[in-house]
């Protein structure tokens, strides 16, 4: 599962609902959410962001806080 995935799982978020808000299919939530290959765009995330009511930095950091800079 991606960090996506366990994020929208921890919230309970419906994933059907998602996509009828976003226009992104329920295919592709559920690309995001289970497969670790598969790469969330910034329009994607900023959409996903605004259907579960949250600001979309907040979520980037969700998803994508672990990742660290070359030292």
């Amino acid at each position: 599962m991606t960090e996506l995935g366990l994020f929208l799982t921890k919230r309970s978020v419906n994933k059907a609902e998602i996509a009828r808000r976003t226009g992104i299919s329920k295919a592709r939530i559920t690309q995001l959410s289970n497969n670790t290959k598969t790469k969330l765009t910034a329009e994607e995330l900023f959409k996903i962001a605004l259907s579960i009511s949250i600001k979309p930095c907040d979520l980037l950091m969700e998803v994508c806080g672990n990742i660290k800079l070359a030292e």
